[in-house]
């Protein structure tokens, strides 16, 4: 009589079903795995992003603030008179300096200080001698170099915001967001108003004179 005896059809299916969900069970986990490295991978990414433009935005920031005090100056060598907004413009330049708190409150400033200077370059138009002063367009076009630099890194800035925010709402990477900390972020944004403080046209017509 044969003694040996062959597994029967049954166990051998059940067998193949059983390394089949395992191996379904193992492809599903890596792709998770995968699928939470990449996410987070791309908020760490974002993130550094945002600092970076910030730092730049920061940089012109600040070199507009340098330059501000000169322009000041200038102005109140043609136009001493004009207290009441070359005051403003000293005070609100020292009130953006101060800000510390996040893009949307300094934001609203920025803003003020471009509104201000708006008026101060309202002032000087109405005098031609200082339109006229080499010191005084040198300086409208470092201010003008500056608000493209800023307008930049600010779109830059913004797109990166408004990425990372969409995704920290999203699910379910709201998950990976909520997990590993990654907080929602203000936008630094200007009024339409505000955006473009340099009188492009108004300082070649100087030049042209």
């Amino acid at each position: 009589m044969n003694q040996f005896q062959f597994p029967s059809s049954g166990s051998s299916g059940a067998g193949g079903v059983m390394l089949a969900l395992v191996a379904i069970a193992v492809a599903i986990a890596m792709i998770t795995i995968i699928w939470l490295v990449a996410t987070y991978n791309r908020f760490v990414r974002l993130r550094q992003h945002i600092r970076e433009a910030w730092g730049n935005i920061d940089v012109e920031l600040k070199r507009r603030y340098d330059l501000i005090p000169n322009l000041v100056q200038t102005v109140k060598g043609y136009a001493a008179h004009e207290r009441e907004t070359l005051e403003l413009i000293v005070r609100l330049r020292a009130q953006a300096v101060a800000s510390t708190g996040d893009a949307q409150s300094q934001s609203r400033d920025e803003e003020q200080l471009c509104m201000g200077l708006r008026r101060l370059f309202a002032v000087a138009e109405r005098y031609p001698q200082l339109r006229a002063d080499a010191h005084f367009r040198e300086l409208m076009q470092e201010l003008a170099l500056t608000e493209d630099r800023i307008a930049a890194a600010r779109r830059f800035f913004n797109g990166n915001v408004r990425e990372l925010n969409a995704l920290r709402e999203q699910f379910p990477t709201s998950i990976i967001a909520s997990r590993f900390g990654f907080t929602h972020e203000s936008f630094f944004e200007l009024s339409s108003e505000a955006e473009r403080v340099v009188p492009r046209f108004e300082l070649q017509s100087a030049q042209a004179r």
